[in-house]
């Protein structure tokens, strides 16, 4: 690696510093975000010209960003010395060591970033094996089939005399198995290769969404003015799967028809004297207790008095939106506990349900949950009932006269309740947290 090629790290500095994103930076120099990607990465060359331009969009000068390049690799082997403090590496002749050998120290700030990476590879994939329940799904799958062909063949070396009929019939089955195999062994070669950027690849959509719902504080300013698209408020950059995109754009959507139902200073002035409370908006705005949860949960920090959380599932049970509160945490993989309310309010369409909880093992730190639950979508006189559930959770005052909260965990998964008529499975924990 030439010395020149360091640009691009100088260049992702100042764009950071600028506050402008890949896309922005990449239209104003008149390129592809992919290809600026590439370039901030080190990975392409870039010219004088096209320096010039990039230069000219973040208002720098170029030599800026090609002078910079000795100060990123300083940098990055100050990074590794701190990665490998017992080396005793002499961290204060690092500018003599860069000078004097700018390839091997080119040649080591590449082979810790590359040591940084494959570690990064390394606790993903092993994370995405451990709590992905997708892929402990895909992975049975094969193994069923695997077994499926296995007994197949056994019964066709073991038979010797076996009817033309059902010789044809074990021929197809284990046509149609192989095939099933094959194609279920390549979608998990496909879901795990990390040939391009393995945190990108391995993460799941839900995971995406919610870092970058996370990242916008639940609160899209753009969709607050009527008739907003909400495919401006998607971000490519966050959203890099089009599964993500695709339930990004639906709950956008939502957000976007939640914010028409509710406006924000509406909602800003029944919070003021009212509090957080769902059923006073609900009332004030006209609009049903689901949407009213949900707009709480998405107003900005600056009008609500508490943080607040959401949790939403659909008639399965299955969560598909969260908003973690500090005093409630939500499970990032499969489903959470059978006694929250949200599910209670499954069980009854259309009533609102109101609970005092407190987290399992988690000391004097009650919440308030409200849940009601409806219909989803519009299915028509013939189809299915399409149901889904909405939980907004509220830090509790504790007042003296409270009844005393009902005690529920994450998931069972970690739950210490030893004695829950709902528990699934056996708990990791013997005692508390």
């Amino acid at each position: 690696m030439s010395r020149d090629t360091l640009v691009g790290s100088r260049i992702r500095e100042r764009r950071a510093l600028a506050g402008l994103r890949q896309a922005d930076l990449a239209r104003r120099a008149g390129i592809s975000a992919s290809y600026l990607n590439l370039i901030e990465h080190n990975r392409r060359r870039i010219g004088g010209k096209l320096l010039v331009r990039i230069a000219e969009a973040l208002e720098v000068e170029p030599s800026l960003l090609s002078e910079g390049a000795e100060a990123a690799l300083l940098a990055r082997l100050r990074e590794a010395v701190a990665a490998q403090p017992g080396t005793g590496a002499e961290l204060d002749r690092v500018e003599e060591f860069a000078g004097r050998f700018p390839g091997w120290a080119e040649l080591l700030a590449e082979a810790r970033r590359r040591i940084d990476a494959l570690e990064d590879t390394v606790e993903t994939l092993t994370d995405r094996l451990a709590h992905d329940p997708h892929l402990a799904a895909s992975l049975h799958e094969v193994l069923s089939t695997v077994t499926a062909i296995r007994s197949t063949a056994a019964i066709l070396a073991g038979t010797d005399a076996l009817e033309p009929e059902w010789q044809d019939r074990f021929h197809r089955n284990l046509d149609e198995d192989s095939r099933r195999l094959a194609e279920g062994a390549q979608a998990l070669v496909t879901y795990l290769d990390s040939a391009a950027d393995a945190r990108r690849s391995l993460t799941s959509p839900q995971e995406e969404i919610e870092a970058f719902f996370a990242a916008r504080g639940f609160h899209f300013p753009e969709l607050e003015r009527p008739g907003a698209d909400p495919e401006v408020a998607l971000d490519p950059e966050k959203l890099t799967s089009e599964a993500a995109r695709s339930i990004a754009a639906r709950l956008l959507r939502r957000y976007a028809d939640d914010a028409a139902a509710i406006p924000l200073d509406l909602a800003a002035r029944v919070v003021a004297d009212h509090g957080p409370d769902p059923v006073a908006l609900a009332r004030t705005a006209g609009a049903d207790l689901s949407c009213a949860m949900r707009r709480l949960a998405a107003l900005p920090p600056d009008v609500l008095p508490t943080r607040v959380g959401l949790a939403v599932c659909d008639g399965a049970g299955a969560l598909t939106f969260r908003k973690p509160l500090d005093a409630f945490p939500l499970p990032p993989f499969g489903g959470g506990c059978a006694l929250w309310p949200l599910f209670e309010a499954l069980a009854r369409p259309g009533q609102p349900v109101a609970r005092r909880l407190v987290q399992a093992g988690d000391e004097g730190r009650p919440v308030r949950a409200f849940a009601v639950a409806g219909p989803a979508a519009l299915t028509g006189f013939d189809g299915p009932p399409l149901m889904q559930a909405q939980m907004l959770v509220l830090p509790d005052p504790e007042a003296e006269a409270a009844p005393a909260p009902l005690a529920v965990g994450v998931t069972c998964r970690i739950c210490p309740r030893a004695a829950c008529p709902a528990r699934r499975e056996p708990s990791i924990l013997a005692t508390g947290f």
